[in-house]
């Protein structure tokens, strides 16, 4: 079907997965899934996690907000060049494999992050701190841009078809437990630690633990293997030129579209959630690191565990019912949840963050199978990473500067909630409006 055809999803069905039950193969890629989005959400969450540490060691100065836009500012750089990282490895990964591809980025990734934990400060070497900073934030992007819709991709061809929202949910679920983890281990480093030492090199620990959780990454991969719909893809192909990025600008425009709007909110509201709120709460809450570090990590326990469960109610009612009544949700409760984050107290900026967390996991019930599964497996890895990360580029990358300048600007500290509210309702007269199309039991 031709993207002027419209936006229905009706193809005719080809060879996939439709078994019910699962094997020790299918099991082994959503550990493998699993892992490579902890590990790369691990990387992008603990420079958020550290933003306040890392802007005053890279760009120090006598404002310490204008120092925490410009670490905001490098964290934006990675989502830049994830769409052209999505581009790159996504036509690689429909030409080859996602399996070979998986393994590529995953190592990457684990080695621009541990490289961070090894930099000079500015203290040190002056504006070069900065520069070598922002080059690690650009490798880390662009090979986020295929691990990122590669692995759940990969886990989509292999799951069963009546649980593939729930499979794909567990995997993307993978990405709350850096906030938690990495806030924790965080936590007990600034706790235990002098000022003086944590940051001399205590912040630095985290950010080296990520080459060998890589190295476990690459082993579990290393014992599964491409499924049988991409297998017939390869082979269909093996004797004829063949363009990926050419066929999904042909035939998936509009989808490609779909998915940047659907995708946009949702990189909005994690970001927000898991790379900003525990700056915010300090700056702008007047709470301290441990307490906010904390906070957080409450928050995304929780997302970790309604997400599969968003999975579950997606696989049974749908992903369109998900995605309005998501979208719905977060364009009335993203004011309050701002407020109560920015309250000064404890207690309410936990509460803010884990009411945050419900309309999250809603939405997530619909969004995070719908933008794999909308494509076909032909041009699926392309299709996905290029629009998955335009979205994320231009949402999420962009989401905690954004938040931090409203905050700036206006003097309002609940500011980024109505940023956040704005754009939930203009998502869902979007998904109202444009019939965005259901693609629960497509087969393809």
């Amino acid at each position: 079907m031709n993207a002027k055809d419209g936006p229905a999803v009706a193809d005719p069905p080809v060879a996939g997965n439709t078994a019910t039950t699962s094997t020790s193969m299918q099991k082994r890629v959503l550990a493998g899934g699993s892992i490579g989005q902890f590990i790369e959400f691990y990387d992008f969450t603990l420079y958020g996690l550290s933003a306040v540490t890392l802007s005053r060691l890279f760009f120090p100065g006598e404002n310490a907000l204008a120092g925490l836009l410009a670490t905001f500012a490098t964290f934006g750089v990675a989502f830049l060049v994830r769409p052209l990282g999505g581009m790159f490895f996504g036509a690689l990964g429909d030409r080859i494999g996602r399996r070979k591809v998986l393994f590529i980025t995953l190592m990457s990734i684990g080695v621009a992050t541990a490289a961070i934990g090894l930099l000079p400060t500015y203290a040190g070497v002056g504006v070069l701190a900065p520069i070598l900073l922002v080059l690690c934030r650009l490798v880390q992007g662009f090979s986020a841009g295929g691990e990122s819709v590669g692995a759940p991709a990969f886990v989509f061809e292999h799951a069963p078809l009546e649980r593939r929202g729930f499979w794909i949910n567990v995997t993307l679920a993978a990405t709350a437990l850096p906030s938690v983890i990495g806030g924790s281990l965080i936590l007990v480093l600034s706790s235990t630690m002098p000022a003086e030492a944590f940051d001399s090199y205590g912040w630095r620990i985290p950010f080296l633990l990520a080459l060998p959780l890589a190295f476990f990454g690459l082993w579990i991969r290393s014992k599964t293997e491409e499924s049988e719909a991409f297998k017939q893809v390869l082979a269909k192909h093996e004797h004829k030129e063949y363009s990926p990025i050419r066929e999904a600008f042909r035939e998936n425009r509009i989808r490609m579209l779909q998915v940047i709007c659907v995708m946009g909110l949702t990189a909005m509201g994690f970001y927000f959630l898991s790379g900003y709120f525990v700056s915010y709460v300090q700056v702008t809450g007047n709470l301290s690191r441990e307490a906010s570090l904390g906070a957080n990590a409450l928050a995304m326990a929780l997302y970790a565990v309604l997400l599969p469960i968003g999975g579950i109610i997606g696989d049974r009612v749908g992903r369109r019912p998900m995605l309005i009544t998501g979208a719905a949700a977060l364009a009335v409760l993203s004011i309050p949840c701002f407020m109560l984050v920015t309250s000064g107290s404890l207690a309410l900026a936990i509460a803010g963050q884990l009411l945050f967390v419900v309309p999250m996991c809603i939405y997530g019930g619909g969004c995070y199978t719908f933008f794999v599964e909308i494509f076909t497996t032909e041009t699926r890895f392309t299709s996905a990473a290029i629009s998955y990360n335009v979205a994320y580029a231009a949402f999420g990358g962009s989401a905690p500067f954004i938040g931090t300048m409203l905050v700036s600007s206006t003097g309002r500290d609940s500011a980024p909630g109505f940023y956040m509210a704005a754009a939930a309702l203009v998502v869902l007269l979007f998904l109202v409006l444009t019939k965005i199309p259901e693609t629960r039991h497509r087969v393809g």
